[in-house]
């Protein structure tokens, strides 16, 4: 078994064909809902994986084929793990927020610095999944081998609230010991040992066509029963702890002299407990009409419980430990954003996210990462799957 100071030398060891790994993900795009990329994707990561991996899969999925890699533990090579021993379930994603395209216009950079790296996806989440491949390969080198099973789920559709994915997550948690998300840190490198809940809903309006002039009273209008619905629903929202309700678009009616006999809205619900998430989600998903002749229906999009951040979280515990013998800090918050580890927190099963390198700006035009911290995350990653 190596010593986390050598797994760590030997991590920073690896820069430059970590650098040429890193922006060849990067070149292959991969926004959410495009099946062909998701698999040429998924072919290379695979390829890489497969390395030290036991076996992969590419489960299917509507926007594209996510993929499972597995590696055996000590003494064990079931996928069924033995009473008590569990596996370490490691969550990724592949899709980005960036349309095919992006890459001609802000290809993968290098800064000045030798450190900083530019480009599409480098910080959510590509890097990470750079990061998994040479902590495996830091532990072949070395002739370690984890612990307990390792079970990677990378899935193709977070950015857009895993609706497939998350079943995914959702079966390989079954049975796990610890769950290690490698979403981006928060500032300053900090894990994320709770994140807030987020819902998308979309509310639907049926009301009675007419006349706005001549038969105007016969008509029941549905964008101001649709109005009605949204301003009661942000005094719900309003009078309850730390949540948050963004209509994010409405569409309805035909013209302005026809009474509206259609609308709907596009609503995103946020929330950090379990008890704002109920009320909130009860009063859209179980609406009572304001007018009579409107008909309501709500329909859940998508939906990521509330992870509730436990200062006294033990994995975190064992990881800021473990980061201290690689002379790193790690300190801890809680994401005021969702992702699949959002499942797996309020299931109670020991999680903790934000494992990929530092850096900032997701999703925007300057978004960036650390190349040492790659590598840093790379070996702590690698010191934990062989020690627990």
């Amino acid at each position: 078994m190596a010593e986390p100071a050598e797994l760590l030398a030997l991590a920073r060891s690896f820069g430059d064909p970590v650098l040429e790994r890193w922006e060849h993900l990067v070149s292959l795009e991969t926004p959410s809902n495009d099946a062909d990329r998701a698999a040429v994707f998924g072919r290379k990561l695979a390829a890489g994986l497969a390395a030290t991996a036991d076996r992969i899969e590419h489960p299917p999925g509507p926007g594209g084929d996510h993929l499972v890699a597995y590696w055996n533990g000590r003494g064990t090579a079931s996928e069924d793990d033995g009473p008590g021993e569990g596996h370490t379930l490691l969550v990724a994603h592949s899709d980005t927020v960036f349309p095919a395209g992006t890459v001609a216009r802000r290809p993968f950079t290098l800064a000045e610095d030798g450190d900083t790296v530019t480009g599409p996806g480098v910080f959510d989440m590509k890097g990470s999944l750079v990061a998994v491949e040479l902590a495996m390969d830091l532990l072949s080198r070395t002739g370690g081998t984890p612990r307990r099973p390792v079970r990677l789920v990378v899935v193709n559709d977070e950015e857009i609230g895993s609706p497939d994915g998350s079943r995914l997550v959702a079966r390989h948690a079954e049975g796990a010991h610890a769950v290690l998300g490698l979403e981006p840190p928060l500032p300053g490198g900090a894990l994320k040992i709770g994140r807030r809940g987020v819902a998308r809903v979309r509310l639907s309006v049926r009301g009675v066509s007419a006349h706005a002039g001549l038969d105007a009273a016969l008509g029941v209008s549905a964008i101001d029963e649709l109005v009605d619905q949204l301003t009661g629903l942000r005094a719900t929202a309003a009078a309850l702890p730390d949540a948050a309700l963004n209509v994010g678009t409405i569409t309805g009616g035909t013209r302005a002299n026809v009474v509206a006999d259609h609308a709907e809205a596009e609503i995103g619900l946020r929330y950090a407990t379990a008890e704002t998430e109920r009320a909130l989600l009860s009063a859209l998903l179980e609406p009572t009409p304001v007018r009579r002749g409107a008909a309501l229906s709500a329909e859940t999009l998508s939906h990521r419980p509330a992870w509730a951040m436990d200062p006294a979280n033990p994995l975190a515990a064992e990881l800021t430990a473990l980061a201290a013998t690689l002379g790193l800090d790690l300190p801890l918050g809680s994401s005021g954003g969702a992702g699949d580890t959002n499942l797996t927190g309020a299931l109670g099963i020991p999680t903790v996210d934000g494992l990929g390198p530092a850096g900032a700006g997701a999703h925007g035009e300057d978004e960036h990462a650390s190349l040492s911290s790659l590598l840093e995350r790379a070996a702590l990653i690698a010191t934990f799957l062989e020690t627990h």
